[in-house]
């Protein structure tokens, strides 16, 4: 009863047995016959074996290439966290520059509008004030 108990662990859930796996009778001793059913047995037994190694040694890898797999991408989201944030700062430092600039110009033309007011009409005195000079420094009359 014992040995039926651990061949349906070993082999299944299997409510129905197979007779080969008893060949023995209640005579005492085995006959010829009976080694070659065993060696069946055992290398089903060692194919089994072979089977579930392969498929927990398969399923760690995959474990493995999983978690490889979420910490390369979290690297990837932090990376490009970073590099969003520094292109962020970079844009506003831009745009800072830029009003600081217009507003500057802004200021200029002010200034200036009210400066070229009062410059133009300074501008036409010194016109007037300024004295035309009756010779040319540095040319020779000869050859002109």
């Amino acid at each position: 009863m014992e040995d039926e108990l651990e061949l349906v662990v070993l082999f299944g859930d299997s409510t129905r047995l197979d007779s080969s796996l008893f060949p023995s009778g209640s005579s005492a001793g085995a006959g010829s016959g009976e080694f070659h059913v065993y060696r069946h047995l055992r290398r089903r037994e060692y194919q089994r074996q072979d089977f579930l190694e392969r498929l927990s040694d398969k399923q760690k890898l995959d474990e493995n290439y999983k978690e490889k797999l979420k910490e390369n991408q979290k690297a990837a989201e932090e990376r490009t966290a970073k590099r969003r944030k520094k292109r962020e700062k970079l844009k506003q430092k831009k745009l800072m520059a830029k009003k600081a600039k217009t507003e500057s110009q802004k200021e200029e033309e002010e200034e200036g509008s009210v400066r070229s007011s009062s410059s133009a009409s300074e501008s036409e005195e010194q016109e007037d004030d300024a004295e035309v000079p009756s010779f040319i420094m540095g040319k020779r009359w000869w050859k002109c």
